[in-house]
């Protein structure tokens, strides 16, 4: 079993939480994690790029000059790659980057990725998080009792309009809700912060 404290708003230890690794897949798959990143950033790629073939190009297909005869190197017409303004000899289409993953084997990750944070001990479990106004600093005090320093992910249950302005101008803070924790941001964020109620449900 795994002991996780749990902190108020204010940085004080007020319980512990006991977790069974089974339920986070019981090891850290770090192929999985792997293949995971991969398919995220991949996912982030345009791919909308697009260059013009020597077919494409405006200009006429007449040959400059005769094949022989003229002590130049022969060439073709004013559309040739190796002309100023020809095509590309090797164009760029456009072009789908995206894999997938099945479901399962996300989840999978997914926990493992939790399951990672909880054994660095980068996960930070609160009673609550209750903020009467939009209030940066208020954000910035819990951090910092807290003991986080870099990069956090911080999962709320949904969408909180006073919670998201008071955090979004501090430094390397990502907010996300709990229904989309994936293995890229649990693992560009240093320090995962959630509520104790929020974790119980992703161990469901």
């Amino acid at each position: 079993m795994l002991d996780i404290p749990v902190f108020n708003q204010s940085g004080q230890q007020v319980d512990t939480l006991k977790v069974d690794p089974a339920k986070l897949g019981g090891e850290v798959r770090k192929e999985l994690l792997k293949q995971a990143l991969v398919m995220y950033h991949a996912n982030q790629r345009q791919g909308t790029v697009q260059t013009k073939a020597r077919g494409e190009v405006a200009g006429s297909t007449r040959k400059l000059f005769k094949q022989k005869g003229t002590g130049n190197a022969r060439t073709g017409g004013i559309r040739n790659p190796i002309k100023v303004g020809g095509g590309h000899a090797k164009q760029k289409r456009p072009k789908d980057w995206r894999q997938a993953m099945p479901k399962k084997a996300r989840r999978l990750a997914t926990k493992s990725a939790i399951l990672s944070k909880i054994q660095a001990g980068d996960l930070k479990l609160l009673t609550e998080v209750k903020l009467d106004a939009v209030k940066t600093k208020t954000v910035a005090t819990m951090f910092k009792s807290l003991g986080i320093d870099r990069s956090v992910l911080l999962a709320i249950p949904e969408k909180h309009d006073t919670l998201q302005k008071s955090a979004r101008n501090i430094d390397r803070t990502t907010l996300t809700t709990v229904e989309q924790l994936n293995v890229w941001d649990l693992l560009r964020n240093r320090t995962l912060l959630m509520t104790k109620a929020d974790f119980e449900k992703v161990l469901a």
